[in-house]
Parts: structure tokens; C-alpha cells; sequence
């Protein structure tokens, strides 16, 4: 779900990701690329590509943070079961 949101609208994903100011950055980003592509024979495809990949990269940082919490809480609770009271 996030990735979609990433590749549509990723200043929101960006936002959700719990990085509010990187999402302020990339909306303008992502803002002056839709507007360069109005314009006619300006290239706006880059900024707004840049902040979809930005906004891609976030949201996977962010979902391999939480794998790698689950996994580090889930070998603590597992040493503790294993230890004697």
C-alpha cells in the first residue's frame, strides 16, 4: 500500500514514514516536476522521477527498519526464554 502511495503521490509517503520534513522537500520536489511538465519542452520528468524513487527508497528503509525490530525483539524474547530464572 505504501508503495503505491510512494509511486503516486510520495510526498504523503513520505509523510506517513514518519519523516516530515524530508516530505516537505520532496512535495516541492515533486510540485516543480509536475508543473515542469506542463510547460511545454521542459523537462520535468526528472524532478518528479527523483522524488518518486526518493519517496520508493523511504518507505522501503522505513519497512526494513520494522523487519529488523521484529526480528531483534523476537531473538531477545527468545533469550530470555531460554535463560533460568
Amino acid at each position: 500500500m505504501m508503495m503505491i502511495l510512494a509511486l503516486l503521490i510520495p510526498p504523503l509517503a513520505i509523510l506517513l514514514s514518519g519523516r516530515p520534513f524530508q516530505a516537505v522537500f520532496n512535495g516541492l520536489l515533486w510540485l516543480s516536476g509536475l508543473v515542469l511538465m506542463i510547460l511545454p519542452l521542459v523537462p520535468g520528468l526528472l524532478p518528479w522521477g527523483l522524488a518518486v524513487v526518493w519517496a520508493v527508497l523511504v518507505v522501503r528503509a522505513r519497512q526494513q527498519e520494522a523487519r529488523d525490530r521484529r526480528l531483534v525483539e523476537s531473538a531477545l524474547s527468545q533469550d530470555r526464554a531460554r535463560r533460568p530464572g
